[in-house]
Formats: C-alpha cells, sequence, structure tokens
C-alpha cells in the first residue's frame, strides 16, 4: 500500500515522515517551540535536538503509527498528523495533530489535514475506532474535529491545567459506520 502522500491541497502536501526529514522538523518547529502550540497540545516548552532526533527517529520506525507531515508549498514542515495506539485486533486507534506555526493556523490547513488523515485512517487502514482529545481551552480544534466528524463522547473533568487554572479533556471519536455515512453525504 502506497501511504507516502495522503493529501494535497493547494501546494501543500501531507506525507509520511522519512528520516532525512529530521533536521528540517527539529529546526523549523523546535527552535524555539511556539508557546502556543505547547499550551495546546499540552507539551513542555523546551526541548533538546537530541530529544526531538530520538523520538522522531524512533516514530517513523513504530509499527503502531503512522507519521506523517505537513508540508507548505514552499517546502517548510509546519505541522504534523499521526494516528498512533493502533490496535490491529479491535482496530481501533488514536489521532493527533500539531501547527507548529502561528501564522499557519486558522486557515483551514488544519480542517482538511484532520479529514485528510481521517479518510486514511478508515479508507486505508480500515479502522474501525479513531479517537482523539482536546483540552476545553482550544474550542478552534474542537471545532474543527466535530467539522470533521468526530463526536463528542466523554469529558476528564479538571484533568488538565492551563497556566494555574484546571481545565477539562474532551474525549471524541468517530466510528466507521459515521464515517461512511459523511463521505456519501461530502
Amino acid at each position: 500500500m502506497n501511504t507516502d502522500v495522503i493529501g494535497r491541497k493547494d501546494g501543500f502536501i501531507i506525507r509520511l515522515a522519512k528520516a532525512e526529514d529530521v533536521t528540517d522538523y527539529y529546526e523549523q518547529n523546535y527552535c524555539p517551540l511556539d508557546q502556543e502550540t505547547a499550551r495546546l497540545t499540552g507539551c513542555r516548552t523546551a526541548f533538546t535536538k537530541e530529544e526531538i532526533t530520538s523520538f522522531f527517529l524512533k516514530s517513523i520506525e513504530e509499527k503502531d503509527r503512522y507519521f506523517f507531515l505537513i508540508i507548505a508549498p514552499d517546502g517548510r514542515i509546519i505541522g504534523e498528523t499521526v494516528i498512533n495506539e493502533i490496535d490491529w485486533d479491535l482496530r481501533c486507534a488514536n489521532f493527533r495533530i500539531g501547527l507548529y506555526q502561528a501564522a499557519e493556523r486558522g486557515k483551514g490547513t488544519g480542517t482538511w489535514a484532520t479529514k485528510a488523515t481521517r479518510d486514511f485512517a478508515f479508507e486505508k487502514l480500515k479502522l474501525h475506532r479513531l479517537e482523539l482529545d482536546v483540552y476545553s481551552f482550544n474550542p478552534g480544534a474542537e471545532k474543527v474535529y466535530i467539522n470533521a466528524g468526530f463526536k463528542r463522547e466523554g469529558v476528564l473533568r479538571d484533568a488538565v491545567m492551563n497556566g494555574d487554572k484546571y481545565a477539562d479533556d474532551i474525549l471524541m471519536s468517530m466510528l466507521e459506520d459515521e464515517w461512511k455515512a459523511l463521505k456519501n453525504m461530502e
């Protein structure tokens, strides 16, 4: 199955990460890491080159993960989409996305990338369930997920911190029959 490129739109592409991408991935996104990206994704605000390199190279080798890069028309890596924690017996997986470049957010790129990765999960991987979680202080992302057909299925109340205040972790998912119905309407 050729899964190298899963989406193209207006010069943007989504393709599998490759080992030779590691330096650009680090330099274009983690030097420094956008503070809003760190807050919205719940990750640390700083990483060493060695940490990123190790994580990146390990991620592209894992058998329960598809690690895609979002590439801008000028060739810059501006984000990623990931299908991970794949349980091949249950045909379910986790989804996550990150747009690292603040200037790229709010332009529809995240919505397009979410839909392209969702379609790959159900069409190519033949998953039954795709799930994600989003923080309550990121309503823009929740809107993207709803627009892509994900449904809210639970809330972990006060499960994360947003600065010095507690916030909720919202659980969402989509099932294959919901995706099929959605694709018939698109």
